[in-house]
């Protein structure tokens, strides 16, 4: 071997192992001395106070709530919120993209900042690649605060932080909400970042999320409380150090991700949907319904073996807090144990007794979900699932976590539907789920007996169940139900592929066309064979646990 070539490998080797080395011996900063807040009161007075008491007034112990299905307008509800903060804004989200949209809201939130709102940003860190110096830039500003939840201490080699650390940053905070003067939220599937706003090339998200006002409000506030104060939940200063001074204005933010087109088409469309004001003299269209908040205990995050030893007296699982009020006018927080996907939430809210209609991105229902939809079926309740199919999923190896379950549920009688990676047909303001002609589903929400509705970012899965923190609301609702189920009923034919069992108990997907003829597959259709035989691949592997 050529001994340039032998002495650069033996550099690159030694840089390795002393880099390695570094990352073992990094720990976490102690928080000791971390503050510890809690959101502005309810009834300090804002717009937003104004414009939602005369509402909530006259629907007494109800909340009111508006579907943001269309991806333009989940953005334009976003900006008004923000900029109808007067007192506080607190946002926690699981991704942030550094594109259009993500640039712009972190220009929104300065801006708000900038009129004396005070900020608590909220990030989870395993999506904060090249983020580092911009959020430095919105931390400097004197009424932003940022906290990165489960943080990697190695900031450039993170892959080699979970050699050293892998049981605590395997757990991740997939919650997303944001909250403007504890008087309104948005919460549900969407991160922040182009594709989840039907904008930009390549795969963009079918996603779901509603704004809300009334008593659920207070309650998504004491929930962020729970996880800005948690253990889990590091100054960001702490954790990156700038010498440098940065200016948090939009000359940080624009990089070579920012597209001048995107962001004027982000602007027609707040523009266009009137959103702030409308916000602010009550003219949305609410639905009235009594809310449930789900959300996880933020200790779930932890190493099982910190998670014992924490300090928090509160027992690990779903908090499920509703609008019911103790005599000290709280809400009633009740602690159930947490369990598998599906009869993790279900079970604890409402037991089906007709219909379950589940539509969630990824779909790996394990043993435990099987027994339980075995179950339902023996009870007679009819079951459809709709997830990803091959080609629509951005995430294959859980597909290969999912594909094992389908013929033992398709023999139970469960009804099985995949989204075709052409996803779902655009119409205009249509109050129904809205995508592009390449989507791929990553809503999460399912409807029980026609009566309740799940909205939030709990997927169907392992992970969702065991390892990252999750939070939604279930909507006691049968308005928005039926609504749900009636619109998906009819989206199905031209969006999917149905799986059925062939006579010879072999999978075979069928897809209607323009002329209303049905195509069978005999294969995961607009897939080729090396991607097959991919996942086949990993289907024998032992991934289940982390998928």
């Amino acid at each position: 071997m050529n001994s340039k070539i032998f002495n650069q490998i033996c550099t690159i080797c030694f840089k390795l192992c002393t880099l390695f080395i570094l990352t073992a011996c990094q720990t976490l900063p102690s928080l000791q001395g971390r503050t510890t807040e809690t959101h502005v009161a309810a009834d300090i007075p804002t717009s937003l106070a104004y414009a939602n008491a005369s509402l909530v007034s006259q629907h007494p112990g109800f909340s009111g709530i508006y579907p943001l299905d269309d991806g333009h307008e989940a953005f334009a509800a976003r900006v008004a919120l923000i900029r109808a903060a007067e007192k506080s804004l607190d946002v926690q989200y699981y991704i942030w993209r550094n594109d259009t949209s993500g640039q712009l809201l972190f220009h929104e939130l300065v801006l708000a900042a900038q009129r004396g709102v005070h900020v608590r940003l909220l990030l989870d860190d395993n999506n904060t690649v090249g983020l580092d110096k911009v959020l430095t830039a919105l931390n400097q500003e004197p009424n932003i605060e940022i906290r990165l939840f489960n943080p990697f201490i190695h900031r450039h080699w993170r892959a080699l932080s979970y050699i050293t650390d892998f049981a605590r940053l395997n757990r991740r905070m997939h919650n997303k909400s944001i909250t403007a003067d504890n008087q309104a939220t948005i919460l549900g599937g969407r991160n922040i970042g182009d594709e989840y706003f039907d904008m930009g090339k390549g795969t963009l998200f079918v996603d779901l999320d509603i704004l809300a006002i009334g008593p659920i409000v207070n309650q998504v506030s004491n929930n962020f409380d729970r996880y800005w104060n948690s253990a889990s939940a590091y100054d960001f200063s702490s954790i990156v150090h700038r010498r440098n001074k940065l200016q948090p204005s939009m000359t940080v933010f624009k990089r070579r991700s920012f597209n001048r087109l995107r962001a004027d088409s982000y602007d027609n469309a707040y523009n266009r949907d009137n959103f702030v004001n409308r916000l602010l003299d009550g003219s949305l269209d609410y639905q009235w319904a009594h809310l449930i908040l789900v959300s996880d205990n933020p200790e779930k995050a932890l190493p099982k073996s910190k998670q014992e030893t924490a300090k928090q007296n509160i027992e690990t699982g779903l908090v499920i807090a509703s609008d019911t009020k103790d005599t000290n006018h709280q809400p009633v927080i009740k602690y159930e144990k947490a369990s598998l996907t599906l009869n993790a939430l279900a079970a604890s809210v409402v037991e089906p007794q007709k219909d379950l209609l589940v539509i969630t991105p990824y779909f790996v229902p394990t043993q435990t979900g099987l027994e339980y939809l075995q179950k339902l079926r023996e009870e007679g309740v009819k079951i459809r699932i709709l997830t990803n199919s091959l080609a629509a999923t951005d995430v294959p190896v859980v597909h290969s976590g999912y594909s094992r379950y389908r013929i033992p549920l398709l023999k139970e009688g469960v009804e099985i539907y995949e989204l075709k990676n052409q996803g779902f047909i655009k119409g205009h303001r249509d109050r129904a789920f809205t995508g592009n002609s390449e989507s791929s589903l990553h809503a999460k929400t399912f409807t029980i007996d026609g009566q309740q509705l799940y909205i939030g970012s709990l997927n169907f899965d392992p992970r969702s169940a065991r390892l990252n923190t999750e939070m939604g609301v279930v909507i006691q609702s049968p308005e928005m139900a039926q609504y749900m189920n009636q619109a998906i009923n009819e989206a199905l034919p031209d969006v999917t592929y149905q799986v059925k069992l062939s006579p010879e108990g072999k999978l075979e997907w069928l897809k209607n066309n323009d002329k209303n003829q049905i195509r069978v597959y005999h294969h995961d259709p607009d897939t080729s064979v090396w991607k097959r035989a991919w996942v086949k691949i990993l289907s024998w592997l032992p991934l289940e646990s982390l998928l």
